[in-house]
């Protein structure tokens, strides 16, 4: 078996690097490709300024990206404070070695494993020592630099959704369910689907207008997504994610549905009046159009 351990946030660019790597080097083997991958995040269980982290990817759609990339094998170790103390050799033993009987691991270029936080020079090392055969990666550059979760974070937080797109190798998506608003939409010609999150630790992109794909009802549409509080209708600075999807009008509360970010239109903004934020919508509609 060749195993590749890591928490895996986002499966970006730089990531696919590594599994694409497993994939590869395992079918030439003849062997079976596995991913031991931690869940939840450790940042969550060690308390390590953990209300400001928010994840890329939930554990299934983790599990279903890598599927998809080929992946024979997706292991999802519970992370515990316990856990947590586990050194980098007794990781590789008990868990590499013991646990999946690996013969070979991939290391990334920052895969850094343990209690001990062991670089990726001492983990091989070690590896060596204990049998295995070790595989290593080199980093994926994106605009001169390597592409990290962290610095898609940062993208997604500030509204470029193109960039984190860049270095995802995807556009970045939500997944929820429809819930009840407040249905003033309707009355100003654009209706939205409200969507609560099916992963409450999940990032948001920062607020404002998007062009977005929706899927819903097992069928893909464009539409325009607002996230923000709604300045011009609400003053309770409740967070809502609703969408307008063009050319639809179904009733869809209650039901799955998908949406992924393709541009950003405009920052959130309060208008004086429901007319004048009808206007505004009319525009970014047209705008949204001229990217489709």
């Amino acid at each position: 078996m060749v195993v590749a351990t890591g928490f895996f946030d986002g499966v970006h660019l730089g990531h696919r690097l590594v599994l694409d790597e497993l994939v590869r080097v395992a079918r030439e083997r003849g062997e079976e490709s596995a991913v031991a991958t931690l869940w939840p995040h450790p940042r969550n269980v060690l308390q390590q300024d953990a209300r400001h982290l928010r994840l890329l990817t939930s554990l299934e759609e983790k599990k279903a990206m890598m599927k998809a990339l080929g992946v024979d094998r997706v292991e999802v170790l519970e992370f515990t404070r316990r856990f947590s103390a586990l050194t980098m050799e007794q990781y590789l033993s008990e868990i590499v070695v013991g646990r999946l009987g690996a013969g070979t691991v991939l290391l990334g270029y920052d895969n850094r494993i343990g209690s001990d936080c062991s670089s990726p020079e001492d983990v091989a090392s070690v590896a060596e020592a204990l049998g295995l055969e070790v595989i290593r990666t080199s980093p994926l550059p994106a605009g001169g630099r390597a592409v990290s979760s962290t610095r898609i974070r940062e993208a997604l937080s500030s509204g470029d959704v193109k960039s984190a797109a860049g270095m995802l190798g995807y556009a970045y998506g939500l997944r929820g369910v429809v819930v009840a608003g407040n249905c003033l939409g309707r009355t100003i010609g654009f209706p939205t689907a409200n969507m609560k999150l099916y992963e409450p630790l999940k990032l948001i992109p920062g607020g404002g207008v998007y062009l977005v794909r929706v899927n819903v009802l097992g069928e893909e549409y464009h539409g325009m997504c607002n996230i923000g509080c709604r300045p011009t209708v609400s003053g309770n600075g409740a967070m809502t994610i609703e969408t307008n999807i063009f050319d639809f009008d179904e009733d869809i509360y209650g039901l799955d549905m998908e949406i992924s970010f393709m541009e950003r239109i405009r920052d959130e903004k309060k208008f004086a009046s429901l007319n004048e934020l009808g206007r505004q919508l009319a525009k970014d509609r047209e705008g949204c159009l001229r990217f489709i």
